[in-house]
């Protein structure tokens, strides 16, 4: 585990506008002081990330959110209380003196409260918002280990901080309480059915109007490997194809038992969803390390509790040409 010695070193580092990479919950940030406007440029410019894509603030416990926010609703605290720290992000009104690189020139904001040791001891040291996106390059896959953001960024990060992998493994649930109706903008582990039990209203999908979060883009979370998600029979049907033309082919399928053909590169997924989103992208960063033509993988269920997964995929494989194309 990280060393008390290594929180303060981070926390140096920060103060002195430099980035951290550290582990959350969901997947590791790539961090810098959020009320440091050269650092924050540090980040885009290290992620690719266009300017007018917003950031996650992350606090060390929601009393901070005055310090971020105006306008706050009831159902704000509502949501805190239930699901703080943890992967929830909440989108407020900004307050005065908000950056605009934060939010990428919205009058909203991004805030949530992590609950992985080592995050909340680094935020609770440090003092004030830490603004950190995945610690990824932009668009592609999302870092859950220490040593996914070393392979990323290499030296161009002053400090990585290695809490080991992280427990969820997608990213959070955004939520836009800004207006005056809660809309749900990106799912994540924390499902629509648990925000509407907790505020006891619907929850919206996205409007045209909803703010800009991240995580909304059509294409994202994905690997360089050109990545389609079938159903099984087609997934067997397309390998084999590919398979007989040379093709070399890296599979992520529900079932464990690989069939007969050659050049396949065949990982079978854990069963559920909580197994599967904890290890998904770890799994797709192998498979995509693997020097592969395409990546194949078996549709995940309708269930309620797959729709944050199946969302992640669907983005990862958007843009990718149809099976018949290939």
């Amino acid at each position: 585990m990280v060393s008390d010695r290594e929180i303060e070193q981070a926390v140096a580092v920060l103060r002195a506008g430099g980035l951290v990479a550290f582990p959350t919950e969901t997947v590791y940030g790539l961090g810098a002081d959020a009320s440091n406007p050269a650092a924050v440029k540090k980040v885009f410019a290290a992620k690719g990330r266009p300017h007018d894509h917003p950031l996650i603030v992350h606090l060390a416990e929601a009393a901070q959110l005055a310090a971020w926010a105006r306008d706050i609703p009831e159902l704000a605290h509502k949501l805190a209380r239930r699901f703080w720290p943890g992967a929830l992000t909440l989108i407020l009104k900004r307050a005065p003196g908000v950056i605009d690189l934060i939010t990428g020139g919205q009058d909203t904001i991004a805030l949530r409260v992590p609950s992985h040791p080592v995050a909340r001891a680094l935020l609770a040291r440090f003092g004030a918002g830490v603004a950190a996106p995945s610690a990824n390059r932009f668009g592609r896959v999302s870092a859950t280990t220490a040593a996914h953001v070393r392979r990323e960024f290499g030296a161009t990060v002053d400090c990585v901080l290695d809490g080991g992998a992280a427990d969820v493994g997608i990213e959070s649930t955004i939520i836009d309480i800004s207006g005056t109706q809660p809309r749900l903008l990106r799912p994540g582990w924390i499902t629509p059915r648990q925000l509407a039990e907790t505020l006891g209203m619907e929850i919206a999908l996205p409007a045209a109007d909803a703010p800009r979060a991240p995580g909304m883009l059509a294409r994202h979370y994905a690997p360089q490997t050109p990545l389609m998600v079938m159903e099984a029979d087609l997934l067997l049907e397309l390998a084999a194809s590919l398979a007989r033309q040379g093709k070399r082919v890296a599979v992520l399928a529900r079932a464990a038992q690989q069939p007969l053909l050659p050049g396949l590169n065949w990982i079978g997924a854990p069963p559920e969803a909580a197994g599967y989103a904890h290890e998904l992208y770890a799994t797709l960063r192998r498979l995509d390390e693997a020097g592969c033509d395409a990546i194949l993988v078996e549709a995940p269920p309708e269930a309620p509790e797959w729709f944050a997964i199946r969302d992640r995929l669907t983005r990862a494989a958007a843009g990718t040409p149809p099976p018949e194309a290939t």
